[in-house]
């Protein structure tokens, strides 16, 4: 064997010798402490501060990559990594921002630590727990609702009573205006009226004794395509968020349950996370029965004659029944423009707005938000 064989031999042993040293003395991990300080619930589309702290501590000098990605639907204001060449012990900070994109509720589960020599010859990498829950709430819109949600939600003025208006409970009377229901016209005066003023006489109200709703009860018919779900959701939030500026305690109800009425800060939670998690669902709708005095407001896509004859049952206790019918999916939000209609309404919708008169008069009030027609004119 020649000496140039035998000395490239020694220098083969040599380096592979080096190489194994390389990887045993780097086999185990850096010491990494990561801590995230960030908000727990945030709205979509808002940017919300973020503090990510990483502690590492490393025996010998490492090239050190540590990566902590969130949740695919929250975008960072830049990518949360930590990296370079380490030796002893170093905290480091990134100060940020990150926004939701979509609402949901994300497990914010872990980073990803890589480590290598100097060289860069070996690289290993293990995960850094460091879990953390974000709530994503749907955004809101302004909305002008004066006769939904206002603290007296139906005429006339509070009483000890709840649920439907007392027809012995005369307050007095009015003449009749414009959008009056047939079934509040006091025949008696009227004929009266008619009678002393000849062709000038005019028709005269009933003005009973009304409730004022006690609280707000949003029900969300999840039987809609992805569209109507995204503004069905939009919608019942900034219902909610108007109602508890009113004052008033809100509760969320699905087929699937309801959350507990009120207007704490828990309770608003409650809503919004609910809201968040909702997903769509082709079961036939169920509302059940509200609470006594409740503003009940039912928003839906297409109305299925079911749900229709489900409010009207629970106008025994509510004090108003308010139906929004969503049959596009979709209506125009506060600052958008119109668009054109290319197609009517659904049948169950057409049927519903033929309805709305004889509902109205047993205070089921109807609503019909065309994909053309602005969320204000609810009010």
């Amino acid at each position: 064997m020649s000496a140039g064989l035998i000395s490239a031999l020694v220098w083969l042993l040599f380096l592979a010798a080096l190489a194994g040293l390389i990887w045993w003395l780097y086999r185990e991990p850096p010491r990494v402490q990561l801590s995230r300080e960030l908000r727990p619930s945030g709205l979509v589309g808002q940017p919300q501060p973020l503090t990510v702290t990483a502690d590492i501590e490393t025996r010998l000098p490492t090239r050190l990559v540590l990566e902590d990605p969130p949740p695919r639907a929250v975008v960072p204001g830049r990518p949360v990594v930590f990296g370079g060449l380490w030796q002893g012990r170093h905290t480091e900070s990134l100060s940020l921002t990150m926004q939701p994109n979509r609402r949901g509720v994300y497990e914010w589960e872990g980073a990803v630590l890589r480590w290598a020599d100097p060289l860069g010859l070996f690289w290993r990498s293990v995960p850094v727990e460091v879990p953390a829950r974000l709530e994503a709430y749907p955004q809101t819109h302004g909305v002008l609702l004066p006769e939904l949600l206002r603290p007296l939600l139906s005429e006339g003025q509070l009483t000890r009573n709840l649920g439907l208006s007392d027809p012995i409970s005369l307050r007095g009377a009015r003449p009749y205006v414009p959008g009056d229901a047939p079934g509040q016209i006091h025949w008696k005066l009227s004929a009266r009226s008619l009678s002393a003023g000849g062709a000038g006489g005019v028709p005269m109200i009933r003005e009973l004794e009304r409730t004022a709703a006690s609280s707000v009860t949003i029900y969300l018919d999840t039987g809609g395509n992805a569209t109507y779900l995204e503004s069905a959701v939009r919608l019942a939030a900034s219902l909610a968020a108007q109602a508890w500026a009113d004052g008033l305690p809100v509760s969320l109800a699905t087929g699937q349950g309801q959350t507990p009425p009120g207007r704490s800060a828990e309770a608003q939670r409650a809503v919004l996370r609910a809201l968040a998690e909702l997903g769509g669902s082709q079961d036939p709708p169920a509302l059940h029965p509200p609470r006594p005095g409740t503003n009940l407001l039912v928003i839906t896509q297409f109305a299925p004659p079911e749900l229709v004859a489900q409010a009207m049952r629970a106008r025994a206790t509510a004090s108003r029944v308010a139906i929004i019918a969503v049959p596009e999916g979709f209506y125009l939000e506060p600052g958008e423009k119109p668009r054109k209609q290319w197609a009517g309404a659904p049948d169950t919708v057409r049927q519903l707005e033929k309805q709305a008169g004889v509902l109205a008069e047993r205070g089921v009030l109807v609503f019909v938000l065309r994909g053309n027609q602005s969320v204000l004119r609810l009010g």
